[in-house]
């Protein structure tokens, strides 16, 4: 006996011998003794201190009814608008999970399919989800899901990354092989589907195979889903829920009169609310603040116009010597819009162009005599007018500009007079993007973006906004305003245009703000206006190319400006007659019907 005794210290002296000769620890044991023997004896109900915390947890797991969202108990920091949190009860409890967001544009269908997809996966009944969008928007989705809901989304990448449980690509990508057979061959629980107004011909590639994808529930998302004929309506829905509008012949033989005038109203809306949700931005509780606009004209100095008009002799030229071909001028139409920006953007340009020029061409010297001119320019206007602007503003501000340089050039310029400034482009990974991001919240006053850097972030946080430089693509400036314009926004958005007095630049700003009125125009209406003006001829980006290069004066560019002008005036004219028109026409009281609620039957 004594030996085992012996024997049982040796063991424990050899257990304690393990620690660090340095360290001596000594744990007190006797509460967990003490828990243990409570609950053994009459478990956690006999104890008052347990009692209260059972009582909590069951409290904490109860659910007081099946509509209620668990997505948003796992999700605290979330805080949906209240159309968002009614659509996705009405997709879960009123369709079955089968459903066409057919939101206003800019009120939140990202949100609502996140918050559909949170809740079916919160419950147990999707793990196997793919979406498809636009490839310009897979990563906006990924950030998106991954943020504000806490899915683990991937982009499409490489073939490995399809067996990912949420997975995001192009369609374009998907139907194409190998990648088509591979989904072809997976059962999916939820299908997601972006800009899905381009499915509407079920004679294309993309219908048919969005037709063959197995899903057991399905969103497609998009603002409009009937543009032409009611059979876009009819091809959108059966590829949701077949059935739902009968065969292609009863469908026509019920609801339509010709492609484009409905009948039987009532009975067809009836049908389209068990499938379709639509938000108006008039609704109750859906508002948008207001975008003031203010330009601001700027005079250049002697040695920055010289080298606007040093540059515009120099491309004009190259544009006659090669026969008028403007597909071959695009290098040199870039550094048209560069000189309006900064010098640093343009010597930059110059300086490859000098590069790729042959040792024995003649452009050399041309080319070296605008470097020439650019050291002789010692201040940057434009900068200067940023600066006393930013300080005048006091608060915090987004700087567009198009090109790197210009975007280096404003950092130092700025950190050179006291300013917080920070970057945020292309170029830089996720990490130093969210990096950026969060020095701009904290204490950083001014975010300086480019339009790549610009791509899907979102800053509500912010309503101040500077083009320092502006696009000729209109589109462009649309979404950079869309950036800090957008739904959750608290405060009137104000968007300062730098505008320098004779040079293109200031007929940009007539077209942008007088003909077409863009800084206070609908969201999504521009999409519109520019579909059907460039119907019509090139894009307006080409036109107001071709206008510039081959204007032989001021007073010809003048005139070709107002002829351009006058287009997107009566373009815009136009499409403010056909909306008006609308509520005699056939779709979009239709449509306006089904935003009222729906009525779900026991």
């Amino acid at each position: 006996m004594a030996d085992t005794t012996k024997a049982q210290g040796t063991t424990g002296a050899a257990s304690k011998s393990k620690l660090h000769p340095l360290v001596e620890l000594q744990f007190d044991r006797s509460w967990q003794e003490e828990l243990q023997q409570r609950l053994t004896k009459n478990g956690p109900w006999d104890e008052w201190v347990l009692y209260k915390l059972a009582i909590e947890a069951q409290e904490a797991r109860k659910i007081d009814s099946f509509d209620e969202l668990q997505a948003l108990r796992v999700l605290p920091a979330f805080d949906p608008m209240p159309h968002q949190i009614d659509t996705a009860r009405k997709v879960l409890d009123g369709m079955g999970g089968r459903a066409i967001l057919a939101d206003e544009v800019g009120l939140g269908k990202t949100i609502e399919a996140g918050l559909v997809l949170k809740e079916y996966i919160v419950r147990g009944l999707v793990r196997k989800t793919l979406i498809l969008v636009p490839a310009s928007l897979v990563l906006q989705w990924v950030r998106e899901l991954n943020q504000k809901f806490g899915i683990a989304a991937v982009a499409q990448k490489k073939a490995h990354t399809w067996h990912y449980d949420v997975v995001v690509a192009s369609i374009d990508t998907a139907k194409r092989e190998p990648h088509r057979e591979l989904l072809l061959n997976t059962d999916y629980d939820m299908l997601i589907i972006d800009e899905a107004h381009k499915l509407k011909n079920k004679k294309t590639t993309n219908y048919q195979f969005v037709t063959q994808l197995r899903k057991k529930y399905c969103l497609l998302l998009t603002a409009t889903p009937v543009q032409n004929e009611l059979e876009e309506l009819y091809n959108l829905i059966t590829l949701l829920k077949p059935g739902q509008l009968g065969g292609q012949s009863e469908f026509a033989a019920n609801f339509v009169v010709d492609k484009r005038l409905p009948k039987n109203e009532s009975d067809l809306q009836s049908a389209l609310s068990g499938v379709m949700i639509r938000n108006r931005r008039g609704d109750g509780g859906i508002q948008f603040t207001r975008r003031i606009v203010r330009n601001i004209p700027l005079k250049l100095s002697a040695e920055e116009q010289a080298l606007y008009d040093a540059v515009t002799a120099f491309v004009k030229q190259r544009y006659q010597e090669s026969g008028g071909d403007l597909t071959s001028m695009l290098s040199l139409v870039t550094l048209q819009r560069e000189v309006c920006s900064s010098r640093d953007a343009v010597f930059l340009t110059l300086v490859n162009l000098f590069k790729k020029t042959p040792e024995d061409s003649a452009l050399r010297p041309k080319i070296w005599g605008l470097v020439e001119v650019i050291r002789q320019i010692q201040a940057n206007t434009k900068a200067e007018t940023a600066l006393r602007l930013i300080r005048e503003m006091n608060e915090k501000v987004i700087v567009f500009t198009e090109y790197r340089a210009t975007q280096e050039y404003l950092l130092q310029f700025f950190r050179s007079h006291d300013l917080i400034a920070v970057p945020y482009r292309g170029g830089m990974n996720r990490g130093k993007k969210d990096w950026m991001m969060d020095m701009f919240r904290g204490r950083a006053q001014v975010l300086i973006a480019t339009e790549a850097g610009g791509e899907g972030i979102n800053l509500q946080f912010c309503h101040h906004m500077i083009n320092f430089d502006l696009p000729w693509n209109p589109m462009r400036v649309e979404q950079r305003i869309g950036r800090v314009h957008r739904l959750g926004q608290t405060e009137d958005v104000r968007i300062y245009n730098l505008c320098t007095l004779g040079t293109i630049e200031e007929h940009i700003v007539n077209l942008l703000h007088e003909k077409i009125n863009l800084f206070e125009l609908v969201i999504g209406e521009l999409d519109e206006i520019l579909e059907r003006f460039e119907k019509q001829d090139q894009s307006l980006e080409k036109q107001i190319a071709k206008a510039m290069l081959e204007s032989s004066g001021q007073r010809e560019l003048n005139s070709r400006f107002r002829q351009l002008g006058h287009s997107l005036s009566s373009v815009r004219a136009e499409q403010q007659d056909w909306r008006s028109q609308q509520d005699g026409q056939p779709f979009q009281p239709l449509l306006d019907a089904i935003s009222q609620p729906v009525e779900v039957k026991p």
